[in-house]
């Protein structure tokens, strides 16, 4: 049912509520994350999401939810999802400025901090996400002088330059080029 949904229905933030109301819950198994995931990808909703009460909250508060929980292959999917998400979200100029707040970031660095197998999709959409919110020039000091955003674009940017040293191609999983050196020299700029 929430699939055939369109923000051009009347009910499309009755929805959106919903999703949000039912993010907390745990026996959702990534249900919830998944249709925001699937609903961000739509160009037309990217805006209309953004600006949604406490939906950039609950976005982040799936991401950050592999804090509480280790191991649980659930919240690692949330994660994901709500990382793909933030970085749909970013896709649109529009939201630049709107997205590039303290959840979003906090979020965004935790999920570019994941380590091992299960989180290289997760870290690239982080990755991609902050590089996308750095286009807009008025947020780089911001996400600059974010607690631990510049270490953990450092350490992307290391990771990247080893697959490179070890003739691994740019994310062989994802399929993402190699953003973080240029994202960090962007917000090393701009401090």
């Amino acid at each position: 049912l929430a699939n055939s949904i369109t923000v051009k229905m009347s009910c499309w933030d009755t929805l959106l509520d919903a999703l949000i109301t039912a993010s907390p819950c745990n026996v959702a198994d990534g249900i919830v994350s998944a249709m925001f995931r699937v609903k961000t990808r739509s160009e037309e909703n990217r805006t209309s999401m953004a600006n949604h009460p406490r939906l950039l909250d609950t976005l982040a508060e799936l991401c950050l939810r592999t804090k509480d929980i280790d191991n649980e292959k659930s919240a690692y999917k949330d994660c994901e999802n709500a990382t793909k998400s933030i970085a749909h979200l970013a896709n649109d100029p529009l939201n630049h400025k709107l997205i590039c707040n303290k959840s979003i970031l906090a979020a965004l660095v935790h999920g570019a901090s994941l380590v091992g197998q299960t989180g290289v999709v997760t870290r690239d959409a982080a990755i991609l996400a902050m590089e996308r919110m750095a286009m807009e020039h008025a947020n780089r000091p911001m996400m600059a002088r974010f607690p631990g955003m510049l270490v953990t674009i450092a350490q992307a940017t290391e990771r990247e330059m080893n697959e490179e040293l070890n003739g691994i191609p740019a994310s062989s999983v994802t399929g993402q080029p190699r953003l973080a050196k240029p994202l960090l020299m962007s917000l090393l700029v701009a401090m």
